[in-house]
């Protein structure tokens, strides 16, 4: 239930990744305990539909968060409408797949580059409005912060990333008045993880996790931990609450003993991943099929950049 005493009416959020997922779910919780909202995505279509879900007058922004120029225009933007930047949330992510001797290249540095350059260019940008409130920055850090899958070493290295940025910048902002969260989820039910199903070696991957590693979190109730994590400035959001003894023991998780199971699993999902790497090429078996489309895309740009010259096909 959301708090009907509304202790964030009037809190302006930026939300990066709010087209889908638990950026569109967090955003609708967020506002139901009286935030104001502000949605950017790489996505124009989803972020439409997420704004007309909220309903109201709620601005949006189409924005690359791998780009810095982008990150402060919607910056830029928001202040212009809002006044003020309250809380600053980098959410937007993405995943690639497969073993290292197999993925491909461009798919591996595309999820460092959101995941990483996305969560610095996002929260670089907010920083001298949210300095202004002395808010409160959250981070999507994922349980991958601490939990590495094999064939998903971009993901593992880029959460790592995340978290280790989190724990620099608490120390560093808590001098100004400045919060800052790690949200550590794990499943949750959204379109990466819905896509993620429809890799064979994924969910190989799945299936050599012990029954509770394996639970999803539907994303309106892992929208309600986030919000609860926010609201009260937590230096850590687990979702679910469960995740915080998987964080403590972290330094269990990669001995012998507890990588049997994926031991074991490792050649039958490289396997897999071969199998789909012959049938559809590399970037569709590295990328998820939205991420595979984007990165068309941007491909299709790139082509007709100017000064670039069209090669003969």
């Amino acid at each position: 239930m959301a708090d009907t005493r509304k202790p964030l009416l009037g809190q302006v959020v930026l939300i990066t990744g709010a087209g889908s997922g638990i950026g569109a779910a967090g955003a609708l919780e967020l506002q139901r305990r009286g935030a104001t909202v502000v949605l950017l995505d790489c996505d124009s279509d989803t972020l439409a539909a997420t704004a007309a879900t909220l309903g109201g007058d709620v601005f949006t922004v189409q924005v690359d968060v791998t780009s810095l120029p982008q990150c402060e225009a919607a910056v830029a933007a928001t202040l212009a409408r809002h006044g003020r930047i309250d809380v600053v949330w980098a959410n937007a992510g993405m995943a690639s797949f497969g073993p290292l001797a197999h993925t491909d290249p461009e798919a591996w540095k595309r999820c460092i580059d959101v995941n990483v350059m996305g969560v610095f260019n996002t929260v670089r940008s907010a920083l001298p409005a949210v300095l202004a409130q002395r808010g409160f920055v959250a981070v999507t850090a994922s349980v991958s912060s601490f939990a590495h899958p094999p064939l998903m070493s971009a993901y593992a290295a880029s959460k790592a990333a995340a978290e280790a940025m989190c724990n620099s910048w608490r120390i560093e902002l808590a001098g100004h008045g400045v919060g800052v969260g790690a949200i550590h989820a794990h499943w949750v039910t959204t379109p990466l993880v819905t896509e993620g199903a429809l890799h064979p070696a994924f969910a190989r991957l799945r299936l050599a996790m012990p029954a509770l590693l394996n639970r999803e979190t539907p994303a309106a109730a892992a929208a309600v931990m986030i919000a609860d994590g926010i609201q009260r400035r937590r230096s850590r959001i687990w979702v679910p609450g469960w995740v915080r003894v998987m964080h403590a023991l972290r330094a269990l998780l990669h001995t012998r003993p507890a990588e049997r199971e994926l031991l074991r699993a490792a050649p039958e999902m490289e396997a897999l991943y071969l199998q789909g790497l012959a049938r559809e090429g590399a970037q569709a078996s590295s990328f998820g099929p939205r991420e595979f489309e984007r990165e068309r895309e941007r491909e299709r740009q790139r082509e007709f950049e100017p000064g670039q010259v069209r090669q003969p096909s």
